[in-house]
């Protein structure tokens, strides 16, 4: 595998991936987010260049401290050729099974390659399949702040909330994970009494709006569009797709993406976790 470092091959790759959309979203939203600063110290590989035929986005395997630890260790594929895909999983060391990770795509053939392969090597699988949703234009919020509430970005003293929020969190790796968000990537939320977070949004390491929540008290305002508003101009400005992913089963939330300007992508959004046993 070749790790791409040149900006000229960035570029080039990122409208290589933008011509296949939707299916490159998460992996495109890693090129670009690493072309930009890389603030998430992720790396872009492909099996050959320039006609790949395989792109897999990492973090750094350095900057991977904890082996248990799959919050942090994030990575995307998205394949032109399905042999070279399944030859990279088991003939190379780009994938390092030996470590927790989670890995993100829109392929079918993601999915089945990584279930054979962590079949195989006796691994811990538990696959997540989102709708991905996209907006062609910033979201449009339905509602405008209400009196005694302020936009503005997460900071650090507002984790402990967003841990425990969490339907994935609520322990001390997400915690780190959710600190190192807050702390690398563009965030907004509306502040209510207290200076205390009452909605918010979140950009992750692949470009995509998440860890989109709205205290029970505070639902049915339409508070979700106003935080995927702020992100999304961000986002917009800066050439990004806007995108995010809603489990099917989530109605509600499905209707207030759908309800900003979110429209429904094809295929399914797969978020694999990989645990050793």
């Amino acid at each position: 595998m070749l790790i791409l470092t040149c900006p000229g091959q960035l570029r080039r790759l990122e409208e290589a991936l933008r011509r296949s959309l939707p299916a490159t979203l998460p992996v495109l939203g890693t090129v670009m987010t690493v072309a930009r600063g890389n603030p998430a110290s992720h790396e872009v590989l492909v099996d050959t260049w320039p006609h790949f035929g395989v792109v897999l986005t990492r973090l750094r395997p350095e900057e991977h401290k904890d082996p248990q630890d799959f919050y942090s260790n994030q990575l995307t594929v998205y394949y032109r050729d399905e042999g070279a895909w399944r030859g990279l999983l088991g003939g190379t060391q780009a994938v390092d099974w030996t470590r927790a990770f989670q890995m993100q795509g829109m392929q079918e053939g993601m999915y089945q390659a990584v279930r054979q392969a962590a079949d195989a090597k006796g691994l811990r699988l538990e696959t997540y399949r989102y709708q991905a949703l996209m907006s062609p234009q910033p979201p449009r919020p339905r509602a405008q702040i209400p009196p005694g509430l302020r936009l503005a970005p997460l900071s650090p003293s507002h984790v402990p909330l967003l841990n425990a929020t969490w339907g994935f969190g609520g322990n001390a790796r997400s915690a780190q994970f959710l600190l190192g968000l807050v702390g690398a990537l563009p965030s907004a939320c509306l502040l209510g009494p207290r200076a205390r977070p009452v909605s918010w949004t979140l950009l992750d390491p692949l470009g995509c709006l998440s860890h989109g929540y709205t205290l029970p008290a505070w639902r049915g305002r339409g508070l979700s569009g106003v935080t995927l508003g702020a992100l999304g101009r961000e986002l917009h400005a800066r050439g990004f797709p806007i995108y995010l992913g809603v489990l099917p089963q989530n109605a509600p939330s499905q209707r207030a993406v759908r309800a900003v300007g979110f429209l429904p992508q094809p295929g399914t959004f797969y978020t694999l976790v990989v645990t050793p046993q």
